[in-house]
């Protein structure tokens, strides 16, 4: 007997479901609401004709080297992973930047006295990148693969991270470039758990890289669909499901959807206890995102900036915890965290010739009304005098047009719900069974479930699992890939 399944949202994570349920020979029908798929895993001409801007993530050490997109072989699809000569760079005051190098060694013998301690905690992740992430791409309530090397991360990961730069390092650049990585908790640096973001973002990036697609992120989306379509897997766009009761039967339906959208549907028998956790659920800070077209590159003080993939543009340690603490307490920074990425520096195709699109995001207080597009301006010219003269063409998304674009992006939180508290570790209710949805044959798969967000559909991935082993089919291991080969220049 052919077993159905049904998913509703094609995000990364729910299109990573279908592709892992397809390969068992489950027939997946995927709904989605939009008149494309990708959720926020999408690139379009924003900035004009000829133009690629990604209109969430850009760059994807995560991506790269995910247990999923890796045994799916995306690169067999279409899929081209461009890496930039330094995957990271953090500008300072003083008119250097600190620079993450795609190796260890280099970026250690670049931070001097903080050599041998940024090499100690750091080395693990560089040296086993992809058994990291595997560790680190499910839920944190369970056996990890690699259980040795998750207990030597967790020795590091379980401080804060502004204690943690503060007590290892002694120059300003070592302690900034810690600091930018732990910034992608969208967390106060005084949180435990962030110095865990700064060793596992730090590390990927000297190992596997922060690379950017080669056509923008959507070419991700791409080479899914495209396996997907080989597999038989049936897309419907433009189709928004409101009642779970109005779909055909099937063996289960998976919701790539956060807790918010599960709780607006009709039908799904949930209640009780799973209901009221999900209404309790917190969203994280939100994003405030500026896209810009310029006339060349960025003018960088330090000119090594302008080959880095990502740019932290925040200063030193205590400019990112400063921006970060004001972020929590629900007040836009005057100088906030921006990360901002340079794909045209690799990609030739983001952009007409000579020019560059420069995506960008400030993080700000969740479903922020105020006008940060001018901040962002400001913190960039910091560090780059005669940015401004350069911009030919902008856009500014400000959190609530982001929800508008992704209803999944509640208040412009890009991570599927906070990382505070057990949101952590406990992600969407308190279960060991986090893809369950509390009623029987439904099942949730969104960033709001381990391991959060990021385009590297572990969430789908390990939800399909749950349900091939419900419907008593042996889930197939997880192909250990190919060492990939470490980055070149850019």
């Amino acid at each position: 007997m052919t077993r159905t399944a049904i998913i509703v949202g094609a995000g990364p994570n729910g299109l990573a479901a279908a592709a892992r349920l397809a390969e068992h020979g489950v027939q997946v029908t995927i709904h989605e609401q939009g008149a494309r798929v990708g959720g926020a895993a999408r690139s379009a001409d924003t900035l004009g004709p000829g133009t690629t801007v990604d209109l969430g993530a850009a760059a994807h050490p995560f991506g790269i080297g995910s247990p999923a997109f890796r045994h799916l072989g995306l690169e067999g699809h279409g899929l081209r992973w461009l890496h930039h000569r330094y995957p990271m760079a953090h500008p300072l005051d003083s008119g250097r930047s600190a620079l993450l190098h795609p190796d260890l060694d280099s970026t250690a013998a670049e931070l001097g006295v903080d050599a041998a301690a940024w090499r100690l905690l750091h080395r693990a992740v560089a040296g086993h990148p992809l058994e990291s992430l595997r560790n680190a791409t499910g839920p944190l309530l369970r056996i990890p693969p690699h259980p040795l090397l998750m207990a030597g991360f967790g020795a590091r990961a379980l401080w804060p991270a502004d204690a943690t730069a503060k007590l290892a390092f002694r120059s300003e650049a070592a302690r900034a470039l810690f600091a930018g990585s732990a910034a992608h908790s969208m967390l106060p640096l005084g949180h435990p758990f962030t110095a865990g973001f700064a060793v596992l973002f730090g590390g990927l990036g000297q190992s596997l890289g922060w690379p950017v697609a080669e056509g923008g992120t959507g070419a991700i989306i791409d080479a899914l669909v495209r396996l997907l379509a080989a597999a038989g897997v049936e897309i419907h766009t433009d189709s928004r499901v409101r009642d779970l009761r109005e779909l055909p039967a099937s063996d289960a339906i998976l919701l790539d959807l956060t807790p918010r959208q599960v709780l607006e549907l009709e039908g799904t028998g949930i209640g009780g206890r799973y209901a009221a956790h999900l209404r309790r659920w917190k969203y994280g800070p939100g994003a405030f995102k500026v896209d810009y077209l310029l006339d060349g590159p960025i003018p960088w003080r330090d000119e090594r900036t302008a080959h880095a993939g990502t740019v932290h543009v925040a200063g030193s340690l205590a400019d990112v915890a400063a921006a970060e603490r004001d972020v929590a307490r629900g007040r836009v920074p005057e100088r906030p965290f921006v990360m901002l990425a340079q794909p045209s520096a690799v990609d030739g195709s983001r952009a007409p010739g000579g020019q560059q699109v420069i995506w960008s995001y400030a993080h700000v207080p969740n479903g922020c009304a105020e006008p940060v597009g001018p901040a962002v301006d400001r913190q960039i010219e910091r560090f780059a005098p005669g940015f401004r003269d350069r911009i030919i063409g902008r856009v500014e998304t400000p959190p609530r047009a982001l929800e508008d674009w992704n209803p999944n992006l509640v208040g412009g939180d890009i991570g599927g719900g906070s990382l505070r508290g057990t949101q952590q570790l406990l992600r969407p209710v308190p279960t060991l069974r986090p893809y369950h949805a509390g009623a029987p044959g439904l099942y949730i798969c969104s960033s709001s479930t381990p391991p959060g967000g990021g385009v590297h559909g572990m969430a789908g991935w390990h939800a399909a699992d749950a349900v091939l082993r419900d419907l008593g089919l042996k889930p197939l291991p997880t192909r250990r890939p190919a060492r990939i080969p470490r980055p070149g220049g850019g």
